[in-house]
């Protein structure tokens, strides 16, 4: 259980035991004498960490939350259609925005980037617009820190390009610049290092109802050739892994994923969902993009033999695809790269609205004429369905084809609100239900 590690972390802090293990990493003794400062490397600072010693980094600075640039996205706001009843707003100015976690106690925001930080950004006084925005755990060198995720006793899993880290109270600990840390998977581990790449390593995360830790991990091709499916397979790269709160027991979850940047949990049936994006070079108008559900472990949902959809790939229409191949529950417009996703949970919004699926379309890149950038909503029917896909939220792309800004992801507030990312903008929306 990942409360049992929690518990071990902090027992450890308690007592000072001489050989910590935080979250199943082996880490320094605390009386060891640090590295001498003319040699010390991140690396040094989070083993650091792991011991609960100070790393002498100093906080990092806020990000300005007022002035010439938040204006600016205000102004870009007021162009965003949304249902009656509903209203948009600047929530908090946050650099290349992407995943979003929301802390089950305290309602803190932390947001992940492809980039080398992750953000926290905090409500003080409860005026649902960001106070004060930082980086998260300054002392430690992040690569690619995309997929961001909470389980239910507040522990933080950022999941790098390359590693899994984890930050058991870390709503209560972002403050301080040192933060306990542990490491569930090492760096070079979550992937073989033979395919890591600069193409489809955003990874994102979710804590399942069984505890353990959902990783979507995205495969480095348009279309992997032939040679690299077995490993793909074994590995779990264009698939989803799964392993226990300590970073055990690792398994493969799901295949014939090309690249997942979203997917949440149905509280009603416990059944995961996730985004998929299509394979591109195939025209404006094919493959569609997906939205999958997976039911139990082992299913494999088509890729590479399908693009999207029921559409075959070029490179392998003459290969026989798996006879068990999962088709996803609904097709979503062609190259719209539709990223993060989450279950609506909340009481805020009307009542058409629990218990469905909000996406976030990025928006197309290859495409003649762009599409996308908005929000989509997608009802879920009570046999555990898709319904049809309606957008929800949009504006962000214009008649001309430029963007003013390009959703990632989306999360539940803890007052039922939604928030949606921007790393385009550089931002966190709120869109909250006003109407009757």
């Amino acid at each position: 259980m990942r409360s049992a590690a929690v518990a071990a972390t902090f027992a450890a802090l308690m007592t000072g035991t001489a050989l910590v293990t935080t979250l199943g990493a082996p880490v320094r003794a605390q009386g060891a004498a640090p590295p001498a400062e003319a040699t010390r490397t991140k690396a040094d600072d989070l083993e650091k960490l792991q011991a609960f010693q100070s790393t002498g980094t100093g906080p990092a600075p806020e990000i300005p939350q007022t002035g010439k640039r938040a204006d600016a996205i205000r102004r870009i706001l007021t162009k965003v259609k949304l249902p009656e009843g509903f209203k948009i707003d600047l929530y908090a100015v946050v650099p290349d925005a992407r995943s979003l976690a929301v802390g089950p106690n305290a309602g803190v925001i932390f947001v992940g980037t492809r980039k080398t930080k992750v953000y926290t950004v905090t409500d003080r006084d409860k005026d649902r617009v960001a106070d004060e925005v930082r980086a998260f755990a300054p002392g430690i060198d992040f690569k690619v820190p995309n997929g961001v995720c909470f389980s239910r006793d507040g522990v933080l899993t950022v999941v790098e390009q390359n590693r899994v880290l984890a930050f058991p109270a870390a709503e209560f600990f972002y403050e301080n610049p040192d933060v306990a840390a542990g490491i569930l998977v090492k760096q070079g581990e979550l992937i073989p290092a033979s395919e890591e790449s600069y193409n489809h390593t955003a990874r994102v995360c979710r804590v399942g109802p069984d505890g353990k830790t959902y990783i979507a991990l995205g495969q480095p091709y348009n279309v992997p050739p032939q040679d690299k499916l077995d490993l793909y397979a074994r590995s779990g790269v264009g698939g989803i892994v799964r392993m226990d709160a300590d970073g055990k027991n690792r398994e493969v979850f799901a295949t014939g994923v090309r690249n997942s940047v979203g997917m949440d949990f149905n509280s009603a049936d416990k059944a995961l969902w996730f985004t998929d994006n299509q394979v591109d070079g195939m025209g404006d108008d094919q493959p569609p993009g997906e939205l999958n559900r997976a039911t139990k472990a082992g299913e494999n949902f088509g890729f590479p033999w399908f693009g999207g959809g029921h559409v075959r790939t070029v490179e392998y229409k003459d290969a026989a695809p798996p006879k068990d191949a999962v088709f996803p529950q609904a097709e979503l417009a062609p190259h719209a790269a539709d990223l993060g996703m989450t279950f609506y949970n909340g009481k805020m919004f009307p009542e058409r609205y629990r218990g469905g699926i909000f996406t976030a379309e990025h928006g197309s890149w290859n495409r003649t004429q762009p599409i996308g950038a908005r929000i989509m909503f997608v009802p879920v029917n009570k046999d555990g369905s898709a319904g049809q896909p309606q957008p929800f939220a949009e504006g962000w792309l214009t008649g001309d084809g430029e963007y003013l800004g390009r959703p990632v992801d989306v999360a539940v507030l803890l007052d039922g609100s939604l928030l949606v990312s921007d790393d385009t903008a550089g931002a966190v929306y709120r869109i909250s239900y006003e109407g009757k």
